[in-house]
């Protein structure tokens, strides 16, 4: 499956913008990668996935800059996000805006999605990877992740600073820098990536909120939501239908009854986008288990029960295909 990747024009012009002040040639740069001079607008873009990944990659090379994804996010405040940004910006409490964001994050990236987790007195916004971004992951999790805790900075303004927020790679500039961008402690080398906040935070009254405002933007972020599902490929529906279920992957006769047709029907849909439903599950399993394995909680055994295998061998077979070695291999490798 050919990944493409869907950004407003906005941040992508301001990605462009970072580079810039760097006294690059922005234009010559972008006509070498043959991608189009991005509007500070909300326009969609869809770049292919290696031109996204080689535009992240020579910005960070032609600015020299380590922390090149903290300076896009740190552009990104609510006012950039569109329709999302200004429901957020009249929701009623924190855990509103925060759910906005778990149920309509897709509007503005698709490269990562939102899940809220409440635990006790934990609540948390994790930040999952729809596919692996590999080595772009730094970059790109940091200006998005940056991004939401701008959000959440004006929405509940200084309280958000009792955030903490969390990254699962070492950190690549000092903490008074950090401190700075983010307005909150920051935890570097963590085994997940996103936001905690105090339960009494995420349940606060905003002092902003407009419950009038807050209908009516929600009602047309999911118009926006409904008519993106409609306009994308079937196979990527399946892909994050798959991935939305984690290890309780459905099966081909409930997948084709989750979008309304028969298995046939499906299978021919499929064949007609390049792929098929076993391709696209071996697609989910090669993601998770990396995901899972990089996590350092699971063995070899419980990744491949998580991932459907009912022998061993067949996952440790599955991955030698995938990656070349063997999953015990590229555990001591980490």
């Amino acid at each position: 499956m050919s990944q493409q990747v869907v950004l407003p024009g906005f941040y992508l012009h301001q990605l462009a913008e970072v580079v810039a002040g760097y006294g690059v040639n922005t234009a010559e740069w972008l006509e070498s990668l043959q991608v189009p001079q991005p509007q500070a607008d909300n326009n969609a873009m869809s770049l292919s996935w290696e031109q996204f990944r080689q535009m992240v990659l020579q910005a960070c090379e032609l600015t020299g800059e380590p922390s090149f994804g903290l300076l896009v996010g740190q552009r990104l405040l609510v006012n950039t996000h569109g329709i999302l940004g200004y429901a957020a910006m009249n929701a009623g409490s924190v855990r509103q805006g925060a759910e906005l964001v778990e149920k309509f994050l897709s509007l503005r990236t698709d490269l990562v999605r939102v899940e809220v987790e409440e635990r006790d007195d934990d609540y948390r916004l994790h930040f999952i990877e729809r596919f692996d971004l590999g080595d772009i992951r730094q970059p790109v999790l940091e200006a998005i992740i940056l991004a939401i805790k701008n959000v959440l900075d004006f929405i509940a303004m200084a309280d958000a600073n009792a955030c903490t927020v969390c990254f699962p790679f070492a950190p690549d500039a000092d903490s008074g820098f950090l401190q700075s961008l983010f307005r909150c402690r920051v935890q570097y080398q963590q085994d997940w990536a996103g936001i905690h906040l105090p339960k009494e935070l995420a349940d606060k009254p905003l002092l902003m909120a407009n419950s009038g405002s807050y209908r009516d933007a929600l009602e047309i972020c999911q118009k926006e939501l409904e008519k993106i599902q409609q306009n994308s490929s079937l196979t990527d529906r399946i892909y994050r239908l798959m991935l939305s279920n984690n290890n309780s992957f459905p099966s081909l006769e409930l997948t084709a009854r989750y979008f309304h047709m028969t298995p046939r029907t499906l299978h021919r849909r499929l064949q007609q986008e390049d792929t098929s439903y076993k391709d696209i599950l071996d697609q989910v399993r090669q993601r998770l288990a990396i995901q899972y394995l990089d996590s350092g909680k699971m063995t070899v055994q419980e990744v491949a029960y998580s991932l459907g295998y009912s022998e061993v061998a067949n996952f440790r077979r599955a991955f030698k295909r995938w990656h070349g070695i063997p999953p015990s291999d590229y555990l001591k490798q980490q």
